[in-house]
C-alpha cells in the first residue's frame, strides 16, 4: 500500500470534494481518498499494483482540476 499526497489548484468547495473523492475513489485500487480545500491537496492510499499516480492524477485532470 502506498499513499500520496497531490498538490492540486481550483478545488473551493463541497462539490470540488464529492467530484475528486467520487472519481478517484471509484479507480481499481484506490483505498482512501481525502480531500483538504484548506492545503489544497489529495491524499491517496492505493496499491500501486493495480495503479499508478499518473492514472490517479489523469483522473483528477478528467474531474476538471489542476495536479501541479
Amino acid at each position: 500500500m502506498e499513499n500520496s499526497v497531490i498538490n492540486v489548484e481550483g478545488m473551493s468547495c463541497q462539490h470540488c470534494v464529492n467530484a475528486v473523492t467520487n472519481g478517484v475513489g471509484g479507480l481499481e485500487g484506490v483505498n482512501e481518498v481525502k480531500v483538504s480545500l484548506e492545503n489544497k491537496t489529495v491524499s491517496v492510499d492505493y496499491n500501486s499494483d493495480k495503479i499508478s499516480l499518473d492514472k490517479i492524477k489523469a483522473e483528477i485532470e478528467d474531474q476538471g482540476y489542476d495536479v501541479i
